[in-house]
């Protein structure tokens, strides 16, 4: 297998049919796999899955009982996936399917691919979302003395022996966007970036962006980690 993908669902119900319909449409080659991860969703989700998931051969399903959280979600997908390189997007429809294979072209066409950590870089996002993404970079850059930018964009994709590295100290929650990208940068990795179109979500909500009080818990939770991160380096 040449790349395994894992797609965390946390309540997207009416997003699954639409994401593997479209993977269905791009995927051209028969050593991709994309792993669902059923995040421990509270709404029909998992049945929804269960009944998509046998009209595709590339598709893996992973099943948490209970939500631990978002990173939580991914590195369990992370850990059942066997992909040469692996890596993640969202399930919401507002990074596109189609960027996990230019993502996965930009890899296999570095000189050496599996010192390379590829990222997308959102466009077409609204103003106070690109004015909260360009504080925290800042913020994190200037703190961590790493350059970090567009910190949660999708999707993401790295050789395998760079997950194995990184795997047993991965956070739980949305830290882990920025502790994957904040060690790639220290281990010396090429971070290649690409632009993505970062569309509004056709079904459903976020489970974190609802608004003000949200950021703000966003934001503190970040720092908190920012700050345990620094005290171990």
């Amino acid at each position: 297998m040449k790349l395994s993908i894992v797609v965390p669902c946390y309540n997207e119900e009416k997003n699954i049919p639409l994401i593997l319909e479209k993977f269905n449409s791009i995927i051209k080659r028969d050593d991709i796999e994309v792993v669902l991860v059923d995040n421990g969703s509270t709404d029909n989700s998992k049945a929804v899955i269960s009944k998509q998931c046998i009209k595709y051969s590339f598709v893996k399903v992973v099943s948490i009982e209970q939500n631990q959280g978002y990173g939580h979600g991914i590195v369990s997908g992370l850990e059942n996936s066997c992909g040469e390189f692996i890596g993640y997007t969202h399930a919401d429809m507002q990074t596109d399917p189609a960027d996990i294979i230019k993502a996965l072209n930009l890899i296999e066409n570095q000189t050496n691919p599996k010192n390379c950590y590829v990222k997308g870089n959102r466009k077409g996002r609204p103003f106070f979302d690109q004015f909260f993404t360009i504080g925290m970079s800042l913020f994190e850059s200037i703190y961590l003395r790493t350059k970090l930018w567009d910190i949660n964009a999708q999707p993401n994709i790295f050789h395998n022996s760079f997950f194995d590295f990184v795997k047993e100290t991965c956070p739980k929650d949305f830290s882990l966007d920025l502790y994957l990208l904040y060690m790639a940068q220290k281990r010396g990795l090429d971070v290649v970036r690409f632009d993505v179109v970062f569309p509004p979500r056709i079904h459903g909500t976020s489970s974190w962006n609802t608004g003000l009080a949200s950021k703000y818990k966003f934001i503190k939770r970040t720092f908190d980690f920012s700050f345990k991160l620094k005290k171990k380096i």
